[in-house]
C-alpha cells in the first residue's frame, strides 16, 4: 500500500526507496482503528448512500411528479452544484467551530432535507431541497476526509482506503435501499435516508471528541488559490473531465436501463460492489506493481472504451457495462483521491475543497447535459460525450505527468509529518 504523499507508510522521518513511485508506500491497520473513526465513516456511508439512492427511483420520480427525465436529471444538478460551490465554505466554517461541529451541522442539514424531499408536492420542490441537502452534505464529506486522515491509526494511506472503503460501500448500497424502500414508493428512501443519518449524527456526538481548532484559520479563497499550484490544478482538471463520464453512468444509464427499481436497484448495487472492491483492494496492489499515474491513466481509457460499448450495445450488453464500469471507477477514485491529498504544499484539507471545488462541477454538469444531447440528437451520443471526457482526463495525466509525479515527491515529508502531528493531536 502507499500514502497519499507517496513516500512513507505514515511514519515521520521515513525515507523513499530510489526509484519507487513517489505515489506509492504503505500504510497499515486498516481495521485497527478507535471509535471516533469507525463512527464517522459509518456515517459516511450513508452520506455516499444519498448520491446513488435516488437512481433506481428516477423514473419512479419523474411518473409520479409528472416530470421529464432532463427535469428529474436536476435532483443531480441542484446537488452537486451546491457541493461545489460549498466546497469554498467547508474549510472556513471547520476551522472556526472545529471538525465536530463542522460534521455535526452538515449532518442536521442532510436529515432536515432528505426528510423535506420525501414530502416534496412537485419536481421543483425536490430540486430545491436536493440542494440543500448537498449544502449539508459538502460540509460533512470533506470534513469526514480530514477527521479520518487526522484520527486513523496506519498513517494517512489507511485513512484513504478506509475512506474510500465507506464510499464504495454508500454507493453499493445507497441503490439498494433505493430500489427497496422505493418500490413502495419513490418518497420513502428520502425518508430512510433521514433516518440513517440521524442515528450517524447521535453517533458523532457520542464516538467523536472535539479535534484541535488549526492555528490558523482558512479563508473563504484559501482552497482557490491552492489551485494555483500547477500539480493541485492538474489532478483537478483531470478529475473534472473523469467526473463528467462518472456522472454519466450515475445519472443518465438509469433512464437507458429503464428498469424497475429493484432490477435497477440491483445492477448499481454490483455495480457499487465493484467500486469498493476496486478501490480498496485492486487498487493498491495494481499501483505498487504498475505506478500510480499508469494505473490511473490506463483505467481512464478502459473506462472510455466500457461507456462507449455501454452506448451503443444492447440491454444485456449496457447491463454488463454499467456494472464493470464500477471497477474502473473505484481505481480512479483511490488514485485522484491521493493525488489531491499529496501533490501540493497545501494544508491538506484545503487542498481537498479546491480539489472538490472543480470536480464537482462536471458532476453538476453531466446529469443535467446528458438528457439534453440525447434530446438533441439520440441516445447514443451522451455515451460518446462521457467517452471522450475520459481520454481528456487521461490525456491531461499523461502531459502533466512529470508535475504531478515530482511534486507529490518534494511535498512527502511535510504531508508525513502532518500526519504524525495529526494522529499525535487525536
Amino acid at each position: 500500500m502507499r500514502s497519499s504523499a507517496g513516500g512513507t507508510d505514515g511514519k515521520v522521518g521515513e525515507t523513499r526507496t530510489a526509484g519507487e513511485d513517489p505515489l506509492d508506500a504503505g500504510a497499515g491497520g486498516l481495521l485497527r482503528q478507535p471509535k471516533a473513526v469507525w463512527a464517522t465513516a459509518g456515517a459516511s456511508v450513508v452520506a455516499f448512500m444519498g448520491i446513488g439512492l435516488v437512481d433506481p427511483i428516477l423514473p419512479s420520480i419523474a411518473k409520479g411528479l409528472d416530470a421529464t427525465p432532463s427535469q428529474v436529471s436536476l435532483l443531480f444538478t441542484s446537488y452537486f452544484l451546491i457541493t461545489a460551490v460549498a466546497m469554498l465554505v467547508t474549510g472556513f466554517v471547520s476551522s472556526r467551530i472545529g471538525g465536530r461541529r463542522t460534521l455535526l451541522l452538515g449532518l442536521a442539514f442532510v436529515v432536515v432535507f432528505a426528510a423535506l424531499s420525501g414530502t416534496s408536492g412537485s419536481v421543483g420542490e425536490l430540486v430545491g431541497f436536493r440542494a440543500g441537502w448537498g449544502l449539508g452534505n459538502a460540509l460533512f464529506v470533506s470534513t469526514a476526509l480530514a477527521v479520518i486522515v487526522g484520527a486513523a491509526a496506519g498513517g494517512s494511506a489507511a485513512a484513504i482506503l478506509l475512506y474510500e472503503s465507506a464510499l464504495g460501500l454508500g454507493m453499493a448500497c445507497g441503490p439498494l435501499l433505493g430500489a427497496l424502500l422505493g418500490n413502495a414508493s419513490w418518497r420513502y428512501p428520502f425518508f430512510g435516508t433521514a433516518f440513517l443519518m440521524a442515528v450517524g449524527f447521535l453517533c458523532i456526538t457520542a464516538f467523536l471528541k472535539e479535534q484541535p481548532k488549526p492555528a490558523r484559520k482558512t479563508s473563504l479563497l484559501d482552497p482557490v488559490k491552492a489551485l494555483g499550484h500547477g500539480g493541485l490544478a492538474s489532478a483537478a482538471v483531470s478529475a473534472f473531465f473523469y467526473n463528467y463520464t462518472f456522472f454519466t453512468v450515475l445519472a443518465f444509464t438509469p433512464f437507458v436501463l429503464d428498469m424497475t427499481p429493484y432490477k435497477s436497484g440491483a445492477v448499481f448495487f454490483a455495480w457499487g460492489v465493484l467500486l469498493a472492491v476496486f478501490s480498496v483492494l485492486v487498487a493498491p496492489r495494481m499501483q505498487r506493481r504498475f505506478g500510480s499515474l499508469q494505473v490511473l491513466g490506463g483505467s481512464l481509457v478502459l473506462l472510455a472504451a466500457d461507456v462507449l460499448v455501454l452506448g451503443y450495445g444492447n440491454h444485456t450488453t449496457a447491463v454488463v457495462c454499467t456494472i464493470l464500469s464500477g471497477a474502473f471507477i473505484g481505481v480512479n477514485n483511490t488514485v485522484y483521491t491521493e493525488l489531491a491529498l499529496g501533490v501540493s504544499d497545501a494544508p491538506r484539507p484545503v487542498a481537498s475543497a479546491g480539489y472538490n471545488f472543480v470536480r464537482w462541477f462536471a458532476a453538476a454538469a453531466a446529469p443535467y447535459f446528458a438528457p439534453k444531447i440525447e434530446e438533441w440528437t439520440d441516445v447514443h451520443i451522451p455515451f460518446v460525450v462521457a467517452a471522450v471526457t475520459a481520454v481528456v482526463g487521461a490525456l491531461v495525466v499523461l502531459v502533466r505527468r512529470r508535475a504531478l509525479v515530482h511534486e507529490t515527491e518534494e511535498h512527502q515529508p511535510q504531508h508525513a509529518t502532518e500526519d504524525g502531528v495529526a494522529a499525535f493531536a487525536e
